[in-house]
């Protein structure tokens, strides 16, 4: 047997291909296969000689042009040798699944790490990226072999990063590594000619089974022309056990829980190990005793029979020995794998390995031999033989394999788009799939009848929407966000509250039945003190009526047993679909229905309620997403606005934060160098020991759950939950948005502590500082209630304690006016005493009126008319515009920064230059300060503030004229044509925030930050700014049309920036960091249906009927693109067409007869097609009523045709 060595190098290396912007889309558009040539010489050779390696060379293509394979998949060549980067399988299982999540990079065989429900939770520990890149190849996943041919024995490892290919170099001899990423899966490959062996690892999560596990499938194939024999382990080098929340033990205190750790068996054989603790490590009286555990079962595949379990070896000094590196199979270099099978392993008090051993196979020419494993987690080791028997069933692996690739084809198909441009329309689907899993897939639950059936959520209380498949971004890159998968059926997991916000803005686009749903979720999140909390939890139902509960558990259960604990579930408190389920299963609750029927049965009786949590702070921005909401439930619903803004009652969510005044947050402390004195407003909430009071009275006694009503604010007295109707509440936030204005009139303060959207600006509130995009956003908002006030003419009911804060700013516009102020010509940067104390009186109001309803509202409420509102918000509107003309000319600094350019800021301080003391002291014993005068500070330009400016204007040339003043400013990369997150920041405070910590180029500093140049391109798309937008889409500025090369990953995956042309490594620049969970996926889905759809498919006749129509965007090369060999599809009669779905089901046709761009323009006629086979011609481009109804309800309508 030879030893354990590094297969020898050759001479001729590897060439760098460079790539035109297009050839990502020539290369999917071909879909061009090489064949690997390998002649004779090389085959003859057992074990591959590295002189047959040389001389034929050239038949082996290092050049590979192909960037996706025939599943769609996107290919990397030498993927260990490119830079590195992480990605992740998404945990999707099915509504009938529980998912892992699993984390990979291009080092090792891929697999980062990979747990269940949180990184807290892992089988494989959770490492950041920078670890991970240097882990994985050792901690992770791992092949031994020992292959015989005739008398000669190596022993090697495929994927070994001893023998990576170093790109440039001499790399004759080195095997010839490829990564495959796909929607739901990911595959390394790896071609050993040297050995004669090439070796597959391909990992999916395991879908719809009531367990979780993670498939590795393992595949060796002889490439020579003589058998082998292999022996082999195959699988994790490192695997932890199951034992409470373990990631900061590991990190932290590694060597000590190793106490805890031993190594079980489901039975008398090596072949079903089970990973536990003995105990939940803990030094406490309260001990938890661990039944739960991991668990790693492998066999070799058979395809017609059911396998035979493989012995797994977990004892790792059997394999390593004495070499901790773990960079050699030390054991097995002196060993077989058989003597290792038949040796004495332990498992206690170490961390164990999990290798699945195959004593000896032999394989003739061509042949494969396949070793499934399955790693998972189970709640008592007597369900793993019952897995086992399970999985190693015939053809069980392959069918679960192909399953979860047609699972998320399935997800997928709701947004399938064929266009002459098939890479861009793979984009389509992997948008729509990477958006669900930031802010969720909708679920229409409550169908038991024909009525709910033909229903949408509005019109049956019955129907219920449930996401699934969300979860915070948290990832191998973003390391710092706790993400959580639920291992449950209807898996989901919370998220932060603007990511959600804005991932569901399109809901009701692709699920007409939705509704008005996401539209009252979210305005019910909104607070009496006019801020949001940070964490969006999945909603829960109740069924408070026992006797409800009895009536449903009649209907599906099979039992009397059954059917009263089922009773006492449902009545006995909030639950959620999954949690649902795994009661059912620890229950033993029979059931006489499907799952389907069951929980439609469930949710038809349940009444449902919004769930949220306080993080930290207010975030200024949470708000800001509502109006794309409600424009997007107006473009499908126009005759809804009135039910839904006046005919609604919501609650008002119930923090157990509390905003200070500012006579307790402005503090007087020493400038950084020490040598100065400054006022920061610091410590912005305060966590309110009487909220938490309040809550903790609805504490389940029994349970010790705090009961779902704790979260809204009540009537004092002990009242119910106060509410207003949706147009109300949007006036009241618009009231308090507007007396939050800063002491020019100009931002919105961020006095919450903490700041809008750029949350890397994270020093700004202590600047005293504003935000103009809030401006914006407040400005439309204003503008919408006013306009929902003018047409119904309905009043608007407001609490009481909100009408005095009304009068108060009537009174102190009042004043204002009385003093007869004007701007003057030259603005300076002090703020004038008139504006000032405009400011000064009217958060003084504001802090009376939060003051007064910190823990309750009184009950009353004073009805505003509707005229009165018009007016008083055409005054307000007035204001705004005057603040947002200010902005302008104190701190517009695009071209050469000479403060003329006309690019609209984003954000200004505030130094407090006059000031008292207030006798008060904050918790650092720091003096409080009252300020008496004030000086606005300026900043670079950033992206947001043109990007939310042109949101506010309506004619094309103004937003075509921002375009070109943004084009030549500090904000355009002319490197990678893109658009900086900011213009360079460079002599900046560090005071700004963390972005100031960062290089320039990285991170949120002067760096590409793709969500907001996406909301830039958005813009342009809305403001017909046709050109410009699609010569920013193919020049390189959107996916898929980047560089794939220079990317670095796959050109289906958003990531959340690229470091800019600003970073100092050039090689760096236009890479891609922390992928596919960003909100650009939101912004690409809108510029989408702008694209295909058009703003408003649904309008009102001037009789108030509901019509129909198409108004797409389309170019004219995603018809046919022959510059670039992208032909395009012609219908029978010689006219260009693309196609796609609309409400995820109806085919819709385009054809075009002309085959030039279709910018704004209506079909000339229609043909819609029903499902009994007829079919009807509109003439023009208006769908009437009728058609439009059953469109609208995706009801009886196959497919529509449009003709140009």
């Amino acid at each position: 047997m030879t030893s354990y060595q590094k297969v020898p190098s050759g001479e001729n290396g590897d060439k760098v291909e460079n790539v035109d912007r297009f050839a990502s889309a020539k290369r999917y558009g071909g879909l061009i296969f090489l064949a690997v040539v390998v002649t004779a010489a090389v085959l003859l050779s057992p074990t591959g000689s590295t002189e047959a390696i040389e001389e034929f060379t050239a038949f082996i293509p290092d050049e590979d042009t192909k960037l996706f394979d025939e599943y769609n998949r996107y290919v990397l060549h030498d993927f260990d040798a490119k830079p590195t980067f992480a990605g992740f399988l998404p945990g999707v299982a099915g509504l009938y699944g529980k998912p892992l999540w699993s984390f990979y990079v291009n080092r090792g065989q891929g697999v980062a790490s990979f747990g269940t429900q949180s990184k807290e939770f892992p089988i494989l520990e959770f490492n950041a990226a920078n670890k991970a890149y240097q882990l994985t190849p050792f901690i992770g996943f791992r092949s031994f072999v020992q292959a015989t041919r005739g008398d000669s024995t190596r022993i090697f490892e495929p994927f070994s990063p001893k023998n990576s290919r170093i790109i440039g170099t001499d790399n004759i001899g080195l095997p010839k590594r490829t990564q495959f990423i796909g929607t739901n899966d990911m595959e390394v490959k790896e071609v050993d000619y040297e050995n004669g062996l090439t070796t597959t690892a391909k990992y999916v999560v395991l879908p719809e089974e009531d367990f979780g596990a993670l498939i590795r499938r393992t595949t060796f194939t002889n490439i020579g022309l003589d058998s082998v024999t292999l022996s082999a382990l195959d699988g994790l080098a490192k695997m932890e056990p199951s034992g409470g929340k373990l990631d900061w033990g590991l990190k932290n205190m590694g060597r000590t829980l190793e106490g805890w750790m031993g190594v079980y068996h489901a039975d008398d054989t090596l072949s079903m190990p089970f990973y536990r603790m003995s105990t939940e490590p803990g030094d406490s009286a309260s001990v938890k005793i661990e039944t739960a555990g991991h668990y790693c079962i492998s066999f070799i595949e058979d395809p017609e029979n059911d396998a035979e379990l493989l012995p797994i070896i977990y004892d790792s000094t059997k394999v390593f020995g004495q070499n901790t590196p773990l960079d050699m199979p030390a054991g097995l270099i002196t060993s077989s794998v058989a003597d290792i099978v038949s040796s004495t392993q332990y498992g206690d008090a170490r961390t164990s390995s999990a290798f699945a051993a195959v004593d000896s196979y032999t394989l003739l020419p061509g042949e494969s031999v396949t070793i499934a494993s399955f790693y998972g987690k189970t709640d008592d080791i007597a369900n793993v033989p019952k897995i086992a028997e399970k999985v190693s069933s015939a053809n069980y692996v392959q069918s679960k394999y192909v399953r979860a690739r047609t699972l998320m084809n399935e997800i997928t198909a709701s947004v399938t788009t064929t266009t002459a441009n098939p890479l861009f329309d793979g984009a389509v689907k992997q948008m729509y799939m990477d958006n669900g899993l930031r802010g969720g897939l909708p679920n229409i639950l409550g169908d038991v009848d024909e009525k709910s059936q033909m229903s949408n959520a509005d019109e049956d209380p019955r129907l219920k929407v449930y996401h699934t498949f969300s979860r915070i971004h948290g990832d191998l890159e973003r390391d710092y966000n706790a993400f959580m998968i639920d291992p449950t059926y209807y898996s989901q997991g919370p998220g932060n509250y603007r990511d959600v916000a804005q991932n569901r803005r399109n809901d009701v686009i692709f699920y007409p039945r939705m509704g008005g749903f996401d539209v009252k979720q979210f305005l019910s999140y909104i607070q009496a003190d006019g801020y949001e909390p940070l964490t969006v939890e999945a909603m829960a139902y109740l069924i408070e009526d026992p006797e409800v509960a009895q009536e449903v558990a009649d209907k599906v259960c099979a039992d009397e047993r059954s059917n009263n604990i089922l009773t006492a579930v449902l009545s006995g408190g909030a639950f959620r679909p999954g949690q649902l389920f795994a009661l059912n299963d620890q229950l033993d609750i029979a059931l006489k229905v499907d799952n389907d029927r069951f929980i439609n049965e469930v949710m038809a009786a349940a009444n449902a309620t919004e769930m949220a949590l306080y993080g930290s702070g207010y975030w200024a921005d949470h708000w800001e997403y509502y109006l794309d909401l409600i424009n997007n439930y107006l473009a499908i619903y126009p005759d809804g606005e009135e039910q839904l803004m006046y005919d609604n009652e919501l609650r008002y969510f119930f923090s157990t934060a509390t905003v200070k005044p500012r006579s307790e947050k402005y503090v007087l402390d020493l400038t950084q160098d020490g040598k100065g004195k400054h006022v920061l407003q610091l410590d912005s909430t305060t966590f309110d020991e009487e909220k938490v009071a309040e809550q903790e009275a609805y504490r389940n006694t029994n349970t010790g759950i705090i009961g779902t009503d704790a979260y809204w604010q009540r009537i004092a007295g002990g009242g119910a939950a106060f509410k207003s109707t949706p147009i109300a509440k949007l006036f009241l936030l618009g009231t308090i948005k507007f007396a939050t204005r800063d002491a020019y009139g100009m931002g919105i303060e961020y006095e919450g502590g903490r700041p809008g959207w750029n949350d890397a600006m994270n020093g700004l509130p202590g600047m005293v500082g504003s935000g103009m995009p809030e401006t914006y956003e407040m400005y439309l908002l204003l503008k919408y209630v006013k306009k929902v006030a003018d047409t119904y003419s309905r009043g608007i009911v407001i609490p009481t304690e909100l009408a005095d804060l009304v009068q108060k700013i009537e009174a102190a516009q009042d004043l204002l006016e009385s003093t007869g102020y004007q701007d003057p010509e030259d603005l300076p940067l002090d703020v004038p005493p008139e504006l000032f104390n405009y400011w000064d009186v009217v958060a003084a109001a504001r802090e009376d009126y939060r003051n007064n309803v910190q823990y309750y509202f009184n009950g009353t409420t004073v009805e505003l008319s509707a005229n009165d509102v018009s007016s008083m918000l055409s005054r307000w509107i007035s204001q705004v515009e005057l603040g947002m003309a200010r902005a302008m000319k104190i701190a517009s600094r695009g071209m050469n920064d000479d403060g003329t350019s006309g690019v609209p800021p984003a954000y200004f301080s505030y130094n407090v230059t006059k000031w008292v003391k207030n006798g008060g002291k904050n918790d650092k014993g720091l003096p409080l300060v009252n300020a008496k005068a004030m000086k606005v500070g300026t900043f670079p330009l950033f992206l947001e503030g043109p990007v939310r400016y042109m949101k506010t204007v309506t004619d094309e040339e103004t937003k075509g004229n921002m375009y070109d003043l943004v084009m030549a400013s500090g904000l355009r990369d002319h490197g990678l044509n893109m658009y900086f997150i900011s213009a360079d920041l460079k002599g900046q405070s560090y005071d700004m925030g963390r972005m100031m910590a960062f290089a320039s180029g990285w991170l949120e500093n002067h760096s590409i930050w793709l969500h907001m140049s996406y909301k830039y391109y958005l813009e342009l798309i809305r403001g017909n700014l046709y050109d410009q937008f699609f010569s920013e889409m193919r020049g390189g500025g959107m996916l898929p049309f980047m560089d794939p090369d220079v990317y670095g990953r796959s050109l289906m995956e958003c990531s959340s920036f690229l470091a800019s042309s600003a970073f100092p490594d050039p090689a760096t620049q236009g890479r891609g960091f922390s992928a596919r969970l960003s909100g650009s996926t939101a912004e690409f889905l809108s510029m989408w249906v702008l694209m295909f759809i058009g703003p408003e498919p649904f309008i009102l006749a001037d009789d108030g009927s509901l019509q129909m129509q198409l108004v797409p965007a389309l170019p004219s090369w995603l018809f046919e693109d022959l510059d670039d060999d992208l032909p395009g599809t012609y219908d029978e009669d010689g006219n260009l067409i693309v196609t796609f779905k609309l409400f995820r089901s109806i085919i819709v046709t385009y054809h075009n007869s002309e085959g030039g761009n279709l910018y704004g323009v209506s079909p000339n006629s229609y043909k819609i097609t029903k499902d009994d086979g007829t079919s009807v011609t509109v003439d023009g481009g208006v769908i009437p009523t009728d058609e439009a109804i059953a469109i609208r309800k995706v009801f009886g309508i196959v497919s529509i045709d449009a003709y140009f």
